[in-house]
């Protein structure tokens, strides 16, 4: 059975499915003092920057998708287990250029956290496996770099 709490987080997913991809109504899901935090580069979204990641994500992968595996709801909070799935179709930008596209499927593994307020989001977490979806976009780390690199004082 589906909660309007859950029916909120749901109407958020289908806005940023690459097939509907609608930011206003994404955002217009979120109080006025709402947030998306993305906890594992540390960046906070608010107000019109609310849906900047979904355009960056289907800058990449037009036919972005999230699968969700697991919906747990306890009160006014949804926890989420899922993928997010795609084609890596367009450019990857970087600071230092762009990754070409190699056609490669992601499956990305992410955890999501949304609390609800009044019929509206006011937090939104995401945990995305990013070691994961960087690997499957051919983008490795540097250990080399990194090893050599003269340690802080």
């Amino acid at each position: 059975m589906t909660t309007s709490v859950e029916e909120v987080v749901r109407k958020a997913y289908h806005y940023a499915e690459g097939d509907v991809l609608d930011v206003q109504a994404f955002v217009d899901l979120f109080t006025e003092d709402g947030v998306f935090r993305d906890m594992v580069n540390g960046q906070e979204y608010r107000g019109e920057h609310l849906g900047d990641v979904l355009t960056w994500m289907t800058a990449f992968a037009p036919d972005i998708h999230r699968e969700l595996h697991k919906v747990t709801v306890l009160g006014d909070v949804v926890a989420i287990e899922l993928s997010i799935q795609g084609t890596f179709t367009k450019p990857f930008q970087t600071p230092v250029g762009a990754v070409q596209p190699t056609g490669a499927k992601l499956d990305i593994p992410t955890g999501d956290f949304w609390y609800v307020r009044d019929g509206k989001i006011s937090d939104f977490n995401c945990y995305v496996g990013v070691s994961v979806m960087l690997a499957q976009l051919g983008i490795n780390p540097d250990f080399a770099s990194a090893v050599a690199a003269t340690p802080a004082a």
